[in-house]
């Protein structure tokens, strides 16, 4: 029960189990129970609701729930926004069975009740709330608990944003399954605690060929790899990560440090001869191996063995790190694009003049690389194991084009479609997208996360696991699979250690997640 339906495809679900003979009232009837179900949970016996009912189907639920919980001997006041006979269909049977008082929405009497049942509007609102709605929304967020039937009023359930006014609801209970807009920010914030009621609903009213997915365990648990019996450490793969200037290689050691941690067989940080001097005094298990220029790495990369880069963390803005960049692409390796990585290809426009430091001394040198080239050389790589890891930021610079998507899942797909990257979107609802359109939302993270260094060793695990991993052509679903793994694992780790957390903790709580979250 992990897929995350749009507005249209639960709309589209809804149709198909009327047409596998479940009737539409009988849903709504189911639905409005599950909300008084839900709101007996939250009060004490006898304690006094209002139920805020709208115009549309979201309200119809209202009248169900309302109707229950009078009968179970709750002090039920019901308001609706809008004129009764303008109801139709279900909303208007269910309003006629309820045989109370309804007030007008703006009249009813918020100050005395203990739970505010919110089934004004529905995931699907497109527009913003404004006048008296906008007024009756305001005295929601001011009163009582609040239980949103669906999503929050005001929220889109697709894109998870708004625009005016919106319910900070207390709980949520949805139907079936979750919708975009539970899971990514703002959304998430604003629906509390999240219930799915089952309303009866048949599975094969499911059309799984474009939807979404929540990111769990349980999507990814089959594909994570587990060492056999007789393995050593080349068949775990040998993962590269390159450092930065010697004044910036511990962010090379973090992702470096988590590679190895996650079950790579060998890491090697790979980096300038000053560079590696710095990172000799700080890594053991880990290996060294100098580049001074491009065409080291591309000797480096010329023992197959070595199947998993990371470019990025640290590693100096400018078009020494596209040229490298650029031979990764061109290898048989699974590559990991990361912080300056990414910065690289869209801080200037091509030609222009920016300062370099993956050597011992930052120079100027023209940059003639832009987004466009970084995507032409992704997609001719011939075993197209890319992974691109912005955050907000960096997803900007990189694909500006894209940023007036409203929902951040649409925004990560329409950049991996684009990019030929699978695209780990990062933030507290990172989204992972294959450029088939394949896509999950993480919602494991917590704020903790926020904090240096965290990036890094995200990108280290994904490097780890893709070492781990088999190559293929047209992103076989291991790829993708290891990208959610890392990201999922990355915020367990996190709730794992709790506050005081910094980026060097992640890699050594992680063998105690492995051991609980993987067999």
């Amino acid at each position: 029960m992990h897929e995350l339906l749009t507005t249209t495809e639960m709309a589209e679900a809804d149709r198909r189990a009327v047409a596998l003979g479940v009737p539409s009232l009988t849903l709504m009837e189911n639905a409005g129970r599950a909300v008084a179900d839900e709101a007996a949970k939250m009060v004490s016996p006898g304690a006094k609701i209002a139920v805020l009912c709208g115009p549309g189907n979201n309200g119809g639920d209202g009248f169900v729930a309302a109707r229950i919980l009078r009968e179970r001997g709750f002090d039920v006041r019901v308001s609706l926004l809008g004129e009764r006979a303008a109801l139709k269909g279900d909303a208007a049977a269910m309003a006629a069975r309820w045989s109370g008082e309804i007030a007008d929405g703006d009249e009813i009497e918020l100050g005395d009740v203990v739970l505010i049942v919110d089934a004004l509007y529905g995931a699907g609102l497109n527009r913003p709330i404004s006048g008296d709605a906008s007024d009756i929304l305001c005295r929601v967020n001011l009163d009582a608990q609040v239980l949103a039937v669906d999503v929050p009023s005001g929220l889109n359930g697709t894109t998870g944003t708004y625009e005016g006014s919106v319910v900070q609801a207390t709980r949520t209970i949805t139907f079936f399954r979750k919708k975009p807009g539970h899971v990514l920010m703002p959304g998430c914030a604003l629906c509390g605690d999240v219930v799915v009621a089952d309303i009866g609903i048949p599975d094969a009213a499911l059309d799984n060929s474009s939807m979404a997915v929540e990111n769990t365990p349980a999507l990814w648990h089959a594909f994570f790899p587990r060492p056999a019996l007789d393995a050593h450490k080349y068949i775990r793969g040998h993962a590269l990560v390159i450092s930065g200037p010697p004044f910036q290689t511990g962010a090379a050691r973090l992702g470096a440090r988590a590679a190895l941690r996650i079950g790579a067989g060998l890491v090697t940080v790979v980096g300038s001869s000053s560079a590696c001097a710095v990172n000799a005094t700080h890594l053991t298990a880990i290996m060294l191996s100098v580049c001074n220029r491009p065409a080291d790495l591309l000797e480096i990369l010329e023992d197959k063995r070595k199947n998993a880069v990371l470019i990025g963390p640290g590693a100096g803005i400018g078009q020494d790190t596209c040229d490298l960049v650029e031979v990764a692409l061109a290898s048989g390796a699974s590559v990991v694009l990361d912080a300056d990585a990414l910065t690289s290809f869209a801080a200037t426009d091509a030609g222009a003049s920016t300062s370099v430091g993956f050597g011992f001394t930052a120079h100027r040198k023209a940059v003639t690389s832009g987004a466009a080239a970084l995507f032409d050389h992704i997609r001719a790589k011939p075993e197209r194991s890319v992974v691109m890891t912005p955050h907000d930021g960096e997803f900007k610079r990189l694909f500006p084009d894209l940023v007036s998507i409203a929902s951040k899942l649409e925004r990560a797909r329409a950049a991996a479609k684009l990019s030929g990257a699978i695209i780990v979107l990062k933030g507290a609802d990172t989204v992972i997208a294959c450029p088939d359109g394949r896509a999950a939302i993480n919602t494991n993270a917590p704020p903790t996360l926020a904090t240096a260094g965290s990036g890094d060793v995200l990108a280290g695990f994904i490097t780890g696991l893709l070492a781990q991993s088999e190559k293929g052509t047209a992103y076989k679903p291991v790829e993708f699979y290891a990208a959610c793994a890392a990201v999922w694992l990355h915020g367990e780790c996190a709730n794992h250690f709790g506050p005081g957390l910094i980026a060097e903790d992640l890699p050594e709580v992680l063998p105690r997640v492995l051991a609980t979250r993987t067999r």
